[in-house]
């Protein structure tokens, strides 16, 4: 049995560049930025950072082109696939990417440094056979005989 399976958690380096195919599938590419930190023999905090190319394609590509911009963080989900070529000047080229197969879009919008406005609360029918809620009494406390075992929908 063989597996290969890529999980990351980073930040994106650029916004993602769509293509179609010639056989009309969109495809999705951009970088992701991952960081470790660690305290080296003297104490002193040290920092490596490593870039991955992502590529997503389908309707994952259309997610991807429509929600995430450079800085935005995300979970990405996928397998390690290498490609090589044969350069304009002769030289061989590899190129190691992570093919997507989920993206997670993490931290808050206001971390994103983006401008958010929650979608507006839909206002909620009420059915004949809803109760309405109990209200407090006027210590502030719910009197008993307002809730009763039966309208209680568990």
């Amino acid at each position: 049995m063989d597996l290969n399976k890529a999980m990351i958690i980073g930040r994106l380096t650029r916004d993602p560049e769509i293509r179609t195919t010639p056989s009309g599938q969109t495809v999705a590419n951009f970088g992701v930025a991952t960081s470790y930190k660690w305290k080296d023999t003297n104490g002193a905090m040290q920092e490596k950072t490593e870039f991955h190319n992502i590529v997503a394609w389908r309707k994952l590509a259309d997610i991807c082109a429509q929600y995430l911009t450079k800085g935005k963080q995300v979970y990405i989900e996928g397998r390690l696939q290498t490609r090589d070529w044969t350069g304009q000047d002769g030289i061989k080229r590899y190129r190691t990417e992570i093919i997507a197969d989920d993206m997670i879009m993490l931290g808050s919008p206001k971390t994103d440094g983006q401008n958010y406005s929650p979608a507006p609360a839909q206002p909620v029918a009420q059915t004949a056979q809803e109760a309405p809620v109990a209200a407090p009494a006027q210590d502030g406390q719910v009197s008993e005989e307002e809730i009763k075992v039966e309208d209680i929908p568990f």
